[in-house]
């Protein structure tokens, strides 16, 4: 399985946030999976690719090629690709992967998992997608999601496009066992209609 992690390139995180990217690098290396992520040699992305590939994971990295040109390539990528903008990266991403995981990250994290969340709502993909909750980093972003679903802004059984996880292991229990749900109609019947 090809597992694609967003997370952060910031090198000014708390450990715990490290310690569990950590833990959830070593378990693909040992179930021998493939790790994906945006190649480069900072935050969670370079510690990710170090330990994985450590750890028997094969890695692939994905990197624009302004921010190659700024020397931020992870040399923990056993596989590269150099794309021409943001928008290429995450498009190979999303071809690539088999499952999709967001560690705790910024703008750029939140962005990219939004973006397959969105997409997977619209029936473009029906792959695993999960939230690694570490320290409660996204309990305010689940929040705003239940608002969502509350004031009819989604769908309710729209929480079945994506999971929770509190843990590494829990991530890697769920994607092992995911199977794949029918799509839901994303489009309410008549406007006004909440059904």
């Amino acid at each position: 399985m090809k597992i694609c992690v967003f997370c952060s390139s910031s090198n000014a995180v708390a450990n715990v946030y490290v310690n569990e990217a950590i833990s959830l690098a070593k378990l693909i290396g040992q179930n021998g999976q493939t790790l994906i992520n945006g190649g480069a040699n900072v935050g969670l992305m370079h510690t990710m690719l170090e330990k994985a590939l450590e750890a028997g994971a094969h890695t692939i990295g994905i990197i624009p090629e302004k921010l190659k040109g700024h020397n931020l390539v992870s040399e923990h990528a056993r596989e590269l690709h150099i794309t021409k903008d943001m928008m290429e990266r995450k498009a190979i991403m999303r071809e690539q992967a088999d499952a999709f995981v967001a560690l705790p990250g910024g703008f750029g994290t939140l962005e990219e998992i939004l973006e397959v969340i969105t997409l997977k709502q619209l029936d473009y993909h029906n792959k695993a997608i999960v939230f690694l909750n570490t320290n409660g980093f996204y309990d305010d972003l689940f929040r705003q999601f239940e608002r969502s679903f509350e004031e009819n802004f989604a769908k309710h059984n729209y929480r079945e496009l994506y999971h929770i996880a509190q843990t590494s292991e829990e991530v890697m229990d769920y994607l092992s066992s995911y199977t794949p749900s029918t799509p839901v109609n994303k489009w309410y019947k008549v406007p006004g209609n909440r059904e």
